[in-house]
């Protein structure tokens, strides 16, 4: 019987499963990637509420910015985690106790010291210069000074699976070099990301026959396997695992906290966190969590991400919708809300009447048979956008204005009646000028801004003269703003599509618009996004909607 049937048939798995979080450490370590002190705090806060049992906050030895990083955080008290600090093993040459490493590892006052040591050869005789023997004594000196100053000792053997299947006695000498100290905890680090998952129930099956203490895995994602993998190990009897947040790591990153945690809480109900809540609530700040972690490390949010993504529970078939509108296991695999997420319907010249019926539903509350003759008509001008390029995908705004203007809820709040933009510049600089004559209500307001560009000085503008009338436009940001040129052109006055971004602070919501000039379809994207934002706090929050859902049943 191989090792992959021999797991089916047989129950390794643990009942529960220990986290260690190295966002703030491994995390940091991705490129482009920086976390202030301030956005630390935050991060690690979090962790801590979310229930994770371990926070590796950084390597003291390393920077001073990780050193100040433990101090503050002493100001703060965790509930549920405990703060641990990453160190290599002492370095040769050199008297243990007076490695600074070491020494700023005692300094930060941590809970918890995660020890990485070799267990290939190649790296002892190409990176270290030592012999196999030679690292064998540093790992065993190092944890046994860490273990009678106090501190819980993880032992993390770098590059154990490469070393593995090169000399796998010698790798299994120095995992057994660390229990024979008395390290709590053997993990097995895929540093190079590329191993698969049918070896990683190889390897931990037959480490397990050979240690006594519990055994932990801390996966890469060079080959794209790292979640997979840590699954694997956890169901070949691995007990600890090592995550990241969104998956942030060196290179392609690590085994992704976001989706290892729900893999393991919901799929093989194996407990993962430190939570007195009931599973199904345990995770429901998990989109948060992503989000801060998006936010802190200065990373675009990926839509795709399994769990978190923003198009995690996003329908676009027609076929689909239908379905999930009639029964949601059909076209989902967890409840979006176990997460914190929610089920998204995309409109897009993809839909059928069943789309157009469940985005009112979404949107606005009422329901319509789809065999209505309004559907078909809105349907038909979806449609015909889909044919002059105007793609509604991500266009949720522009989409509920739509929808308004088909029911008669739509009220004009005001109108762009001019607008004018002017750039100029040199080698040296350039300026740019914006217009805008906008009837609100009954009256006229002009004006005029300097902005750093074309379209910012039209958006200076237009909230300028709609500000006396509707100060909440204050709130409303733009943060995004993208133009699409067609792929082939066969001159300058081609159609260009503009996407925008808009966020109030809590919401967030996008428009589109085009036009052979774009400036123009950039005022209209810009109208619509404000225009999007008054019209649902008009419905919404003034209850004018309820009233009209009360009127339609």
């Amino acid at each position: 019987m191989n090792d992959e049937n021999r797991l089916l048939s047989l129950n390794f798995r643990p009942k529960e499963v220990e986290v260690l979080d190295s966002t703030l450490r491994e995390g940091a370590q991705a490129r482009g990637v920086s976390f202030t002190l301030k956005n630390r705090i935050k991060v690690a806060l979090e962790l801590d509420k979310i229930g994770v049992h371990i926070i590796e906050l950084g390597w003291p030895g390393s920077n001073p910015k990780d050193v100040e990083f433990f101090k503050a955080i002493k100001e703060y008290e965790l509930e549920n985690s405990k703060i641990a600090a990453f160190s290599s093993t002492k370095r040769k040459d050199i008297s243990i106790d007076r490695d600074p490493n070491l020494g700023a590892v005692l300094n930060s006052e941590s809970d918890i010291v995660v020890v990485f040591g070799k267990s290939w050869k190649r790296q002892c005789k190409t990176v270290l210069n030592i012999s196999p023997e030679e690292n064998l004594d540093m790992i065993s000196e190092t944890i046994t000074f860490f273990k009678d100053h106090g501190l819980e000792v993880i032992y993390d053997a770098e590059h154990f699976f490469d070393g593995y299947f090169e000399d796998p006695e010698y790798a299994i000498q120095t995992i057994k070099a660390a229990e024979g100290c008395s390290a709590s905890k053997i993990v097995l680090a895929d540093t190079n990301g590329g191993i698969l998952p049918n070896q990683v129930v190889t390897v931990v099956r037959n480490v397990l026959d050979l240690i006594k203490k519990p055994l932990g895995v801390h996966m890469h994602n060079d080959s794209g396997n790292a979640v997979a993998n840590t699954l694997m190990a956890v169901l070949s009897g691995a007990s600890h695992v090592q995550v990241t947040v969104n998956g942030l790591g060196e290179r392609t990153g690590n085994a992704d906290l976001c989706q290892v945690l729900p893999n393991l809480e919901f799929k093989l109900q194996i407990s993962a966190l430190k939570s007195k809540l009931p599973v199904e609530q345990r995770l429901k700040g998990l989109l948060h969590l992503s989000n801060l972690v998006y936010e802190a490390s200065g990373t675009p949010r990926h839509p795709y991400q399994p769990y978190v993504g923003e198009y995690a529970f996003a329908h676009k078939a027609g076929v689909h919708v239908d379905a999930i509108t009639k029964d949601c296991r059909t076209y989902e695999h967890i409840d979006p809300e176990l997460v914190g997420n929610k089920r998204a319907i995309t409109v897009s010249d993809l839909s059928g009447r069943s789309t157009i019926v469940a985005k009112m539903v979404d949107e606005l509350g009422i329901s319509f048979d789809k065999k209505q003759e309004l559907i078909g008509s809105i349907l038909n001008e979806v449609k015909m956008m889909g044919l002059k390029d105007l793609e509604l995908d991500n266009s949720e705004a522009t989409v509920y204005l739509i929808l308004l203007k088909h029911l008669n809820l739509y009220q004009k709040l005001f109108e762009v009646n001019e607008w004018l933009s002017v750039a100029e510049g040199s080698v040296d600089s350039s300026r740019a000028y914006g217009l805008t004559r906008v009837k609100v209500k009954e009256d006229i307001q002009v004006e005029g801004s300097e902005g750093v560009g074309p379209v910012n000085a039209i958006d200076i503008a237009l909230r300028k003269a709609l500000l006396k009338n509707y100060p909440e436009l204050k709130k409303v940001k733009l943060v995004d703003y993208k133009v699409v040129l067609p792929e082939v052109s066969r001159d300058t006055a081609s159609i260009v599509r503009v996407f925008t971004e808009f966020t109030d602070g809590n919401n967030i919501w996008r428009t589109t618009a085009t036009s052979k000039n774009v400036v123009e379809a950039s005022v209209f994207a810009l109208v619509q996004g404000l225009d999007y934002y008054l019209q649902k706090s008009r419905l919404m929050d003034k209850g004018e909607l309820k009233d009209i859902k009360l009127s339609h049943q």
